[in-house]
């Protein structure tokens, strides 16, 4: 296990640190989440273009960098640090998917656009109760001389109403728990299709509901036979997720320090204070438990550790806590302004709220959590 990052990392943040700096400011995240879509596809492709993004963990046999997952997570750090928004969460779980469940023809098919940024692809698997687990799925796939074709809904869907390509879980009708599942690819423009945007409490990641009529679908894999390898993408889909909350906590923890260190009251600046002092400890402390957490939880899905469920349920559960509690600290800091829609914190909080329950909630993690540590 290793539990620090190489030379060659570190100098990768830095560089997409400096990008994201450059090409995302805090003007264009208001910019573009006041648009329906909450992106630009080209400015995205030119921004995912300069360091290849998206192919930085996909096989080099399917037009990808082949880095691991630790090198996705510390992507998705810096972009949930300067809060970008764009399909890049969505996607890499997508992929993710697909080599997880596909098979070596599917992966040739779907991989290498998604690789080189032309595809945007999202993972439809929670419905209308918020259960991501896969024996919750009740969109059935239905088998005929014309192929396959899915009837139901899927909702909470990252990004759904921009992507491409949509990977989507199903069951044989008549099917019950995890036996039966599939996974389906579908392309956006099919027939049958159509979606919904949700109102959502943060503007820069939209969420979707979509509706399946008769939707003709590619099988992924092997029918029935998808739940575990399911689940393990959601495995990782909380570890890259802890990861990008902890970069969100770590930039609003900064932003007010520098804020404390600047603001002048009675003489002196409020950093000055001892419950000021007090505050910025714990906030140093929780940020820095949550990142530990988080770039554990990727190292162990990197070596394959038995325990790499348990870890990642411990990391979203504790990165969420600690984004949160630090969105809090960082308003009340701020004082008054804290709170008006001019400061930049709202975002923030904003994001790290709707993270909170984005893939299960803390107390849905703690019992998967000990549940793996029980067995």
């Amino acid at each position: 296990m290793k539990f620090s990052f190489s030379a060659e990392q570190d100098e990768f943040r830095g560089n997409l640190r400096r990008l994201l700096a450059e090409r995302v400011p805090t003007k264009e995240v208001r910019r573009l989440m006041e648009t329906a879509a909450g992106w630009e596809r080209e400015g995205w492709r030119q921004l995912d273009g300069t360091l290849g993004l998206s192919a930085i963990a996909i096989p080099e046999e399917f037009g990808g960098y082949g880095f691991g997952f630790g090198e996705l997570c510390i992507v998705l750090e810096e972009m949930g640090r300067a809060l970008v928004p764009a399909p890049y969460l969505a996607t890499s779980l997508a992929a993710r998917a697909i080599l997880h469940v596909g098979s070596a023809a599917d992966r040739t098919a779907l991989l290498p656009g998604i690789a080189s940024g032309v595809t945007i692809a999202t993972l439809a698997s929670a419905e209308d109760a918020g259960n991501w687990e896969a024996e919750a799925t009740t969109l059935t796939a239905t088998s005929g001389g014309d192929g396959w074709r899915l009837d139901g809904h899927k909702s909470f869907v990252l990004d759904g109403h921009i992507a491409d390509l949509i990977l989507v879980l199903a069951r044989a009708p008549g099917s019950a728990g995890a036996k039966g599942v599939s996974l389906f690819a579908v392309e956006a423009g099919a027939a049958g299709f159509t979606w919904q945007a949700l109102a959502v409490m943060d503007p820069t990641r939209k969420l979707a509901r979509l509706t399946f009529d008769g939707v003709a679908a590619r099988l992924i894999g092997t029918a029935g036979e998808a739940a575990a390898p399911y689940r393990r993408t959601m495995t990782e889909a909380a570890v890259a997720l802890a990861n990008e909350m902890v970069g969100g906590a770590e930039r609003l923890r900064e932003d007010a320090l520098a804020y404390a260190m600047m603001r002048m009251q009675f003489g002196r600046t409020i950093a000055s204070f001892q419950s000021m002092k007090h505050k910025q400890a714990d906030m140093l402390l929780e940020v820095e438990l949550a990142k530990s957490a988080a770039y554990y939880a990727a190292a162990a899905i990197d070596e394959g550790d038995d325990d790499a469920e348990a870890v990642a349920s411990l990391a979203k559960a504790g990165a969420a806590d600690a984004y949160v509690q630090t969105a809090i600290h960082a308003i009340q800091i701020h004082g008054g302004i804290g709170f008006t829609w001019d400061n930049d914190t709202h975002l923030w909080f904003k994001r790290a709220k709707s993270s909170e329950v984005l893939f299960g909630d803390g107390q849905h993690h703690r019992e998967i959590m000990m549940r793996n540590w029980a067995a």
